[in-house]
């Protein structure tokens, strides 16, 4: 696969996050599925070539190509402690179900999902078994926007399945655990990044530890001249006058972090380049 295009589909696309990190990563977008309309607007003007859907409901295989790796944030309402707690059976964080359905229909080697950290006491226990259910075995990591330069923490659970349905892949992940070598580190712990030695916010710098990522990312071009990232983007203190102002922190504040989900793409490209799945 040295020589062959990753492809990519991007579910709950939002504003891109997922999306800029991964064509970072060398990876290019086949498709994305989004509804709200602010966030198609910001995707049509970046992405004006992509395929489109807008309800995940509606999704599948009779709309959808097959691609290497599915992403997706679905929606966290009712997994936050800010929210009534739910959890999966809610409304809005059930629509995990139907990414589900839909990487059932199209079956790519890697799957990549994203909720609030939340998700370890409201409902991770769930997702890694209807995984494991659909065949994909699966690894996560809380990962921090502080770990690649911001000035804030915003953590983020991360899951990445690989499908292992048929008995080479199975045998093959039994190989790379008894290495313990996965895509976030060592597999089965959680030191890479629970423990990774950058210090979250002191005095109003982050330092990180990711073996490189800020002296060789191309992420990196985006952040201060200070090397650090501005405390937030450019989006106004007042609300007259600011076009979108609303829609737009809504959707900075739902977006996934570039630079973090560009670090994960050049793990999953390498191994997929690899061979490893």
């Amino acid at each position: 696969m040295n020589n062959l295009e990753i492809t990519f589909g991007s579910l709950f696309a939002g504003i891109g996050g997922f999306d800029l990190g991964f064509e970072r990563a060398g990876m290019v977008c086949k498709w994305q599925v989004e509804i709200d309309d602010y966030a198609n607007r910001v995707l049509a003007k970046h992405w004006p070539n992509v395929h489109r859907e807008r309800d995940i409901r509606e999704c599948g295989s009779h709309n959808l190509k097959a691609v290497d790796v599915i992403c997706g944030g679905f929606p966290c309402q009712d997994i936050s402690y800010a929210g009534q707690g739910a959890g999966l059976d809610g409304e809005r964080s059930g629509l995990f179900f139907e990414a589900v359905r839909v990487v059932c229909e199209l079956r790519p080697k890697i799957v990549v999902l994203e909720n609030v950290a939340a998700l370890l006491t409201r409902g991770l226990d769930r997702v890694l078994g209807t995984l494991a259910e659909i065949g994909y075995d699966a690894e996560w990591h809380c990962i921090p926007a502080a770990a690649v330069g911001a000035p804030h923490i915003r953590d983020r659970v991360f899951v990445l399945g690989h499908d292992v349905s048929d008995d080479s892949k199975a045998s093959r992940a039994g190989e790379t655990k008894a290495g313990s070598t996965g895509l976030f580190g060592n597999a089965g712990e959680s030191r890479v990044f629970a423990n990774s030695g950058f210090i979250r916010c002191n005095s109003g710098r982050a330092e990180q530890s990711l073996q490189g990522t800020r002296a060789s990312s191309e992420a990196w071009r985006h952040v201060g001249k200070s090397g650090q990232w501005n405390s937030e983007p450019a989006v106004g203190r007042v609300a007259n006058g600011v076009s979108a102002r609303v829609d737009r922190l809504r959707g900075l504040g739902n977006a996934v972090v570039p630079q973090v989900a560009e670090w994960i793409g050049r793990r999953i490209a390498t191994a997929l380049r690899a061979d490893f799945v």
